[in-house]
């Protein structure tokens, strides 16, 4: 037990500290903006394209861990997310190295991420606990990463430098622990033939991973994409002087509170709790539409935790439905595949801007309010429920 117990431990250091890293230009994109003259559709661009780095990572990488084993695939990656941060250190001076560096922070996420999701499931042997530690490990990460580089860019020197310093000093700590992380997929339980490309949903949870399992993804990381980047930006006019660390409190409140809202997720279990979560986001947004127009930048707190609560009870409720319906040989691309379809929430601020057009963030905005309204009573309905419910 304490071998399997330390075993978990330095995975999950490992995850946590790589997610850490993902979120730390998050609010350093408003010293970015001034510094190399982006545009809003240039910024949530720069934030989004690392979904694009994501998703082909994600659905590559889960099939071929499949195949060879979680280490071989994790650990290049896993020393990546440091030379990334090591990149990061010029991009205030050149927007292709920013660019660059996001794209990379997105094929580093989802290899790590979508694999030790899988390999932390191998290790705990208990889909709802794995699920609720990977959710930590992320969102702690998560929340920890954009508030600490928020407030080192607002009050200390060198404010795009020393954000990324401190993770490449964490990154050094999850490095010496990997050696000490056993392989959990036997040769004999690898995936041998087939395709690269294998989106690994069983033929019997097609439509119940179509209709039920991919809104909730999706729903993920739109709600506190849409916090870190879309609501700063609406309120910049009202938070002089205090813009970029407003910026990291609401990336560590709104992700800080997706962890906390564990023990809701489990009470609720994840049939009820993704459609909770879709509800409480289109709230969220329906409130900050309202600092939008009072031009107050404190109501941003209530508005992070909603949403924050909204991606917590969304991201559990996903990963344990999908470890529940994931088959041994297929484990990795299915929560590749997940994570796939929650990284396509990265793409919202981008398409709040494209539609949003001269006239701002508001009209589209309050569309995303209305369909997460709407696709949340459609998951609350008995027939969605019941299509989830023989995999819970």
């Amino acid at each position: 037990m304490r071998r399997r117990w330390s075993d978990r431990t330095a995975l999950w250091t490992v995850i946590f500290v790589v997610a850490y890293g993902t979120n730390v230009p998050t609010p350093l994109l408003l010293v970015y903006r001034e510094s190399l003259g982006l545009s809003p559709t240039a910024l949530t661009g720069a934030f989004g394209v690392y979904a694009a780095g994501l998703v082909p990572a994600l659905l590559l990488a889960g099939p071929a861990s499949d195949r060879w084993g979680r280490r071989p695939v994790v650990i290049p990656f896993v020393m990546l997310s440091a030379l990334t941060s090591v990149l990061f250190l010029g991009a205030a001076s050149a927007t292709a190295v920013l660019f660059a560096g996001r794209f990379l922070q997105g094929a580093v996420s989802g290899v790590v991420f979508s694999i030790g999701t899988a390999w932390l499931a191998e290790l705990v042997h208990d889909p709802a606990r794995s699920a609720r530690l990977t959710t930590v490990a992320l969102g702690g990460g998560w929340a920890l990463g954009p508030l600490t580089a928020g407030l080192l860019a607002q009050w200390a020197p060198a404010p795009t430098v020393l954000p990324f310093v401190v993770h490449v000093t964490l990154m050094l700590v999850a490095l010496a622990l990997l050696p000490t992380i056993p392989e959990t997929l036997g040769r004999g339980h690898r995936r041998v033939g087939g395709p690269l490309l294998d989106l690994g949903v069983p033929p019997a949870a097609r439509w119940p991973f179509a209709l039920v399992v991919f809104p909730v993804a999706v729903a993920v990381f739109t709600f506190p994409s849409v916090a870190v980047t879309v609501l700063p930006l609406q309120l910049i006019p009202a938070m002089p002087g205090i813009a970029v660390a407003v910026t990291g409190l609401v990336s560590g409140l709104t992700l800080g509170t997706g962890v906390l809202a564990q023990p809701l997720a489990r009470r609720l279990g994840a049939a009820l709790a993704g459609p909770v979560g879709i509800a409480v986001g289109a709230l969220g947004l329906g409130l900050s539409l309202v600092a939008d127009g009072l031009g107050n930048w404190p109501l941003l707190a209530p508005v992070s935790v909603l949403l924050g609560v909204a991606y917590g009870l969304c991201l559990a409720a996903g990963l344990t439905m999908t470890a529940m319906i994931a088959t041994p040989t297929a484990r990795g691309a299915l929560t590749g595949t997940f994570y796939a379809c929650a990284y396509l929430g990265f793409g919202a601020p981008l398409l709040l801007s494209l539609t949003g057009g001269s006239g701002g963030f508001r009209g589209s905005l309050a569309g995303l309010a209305a369909v997460a309204a709407v696709v949340a009573a459609a998951l609350f309905t008995p027939p969605a429920r019941r299509l989830v419910a023989p995999a819970m």
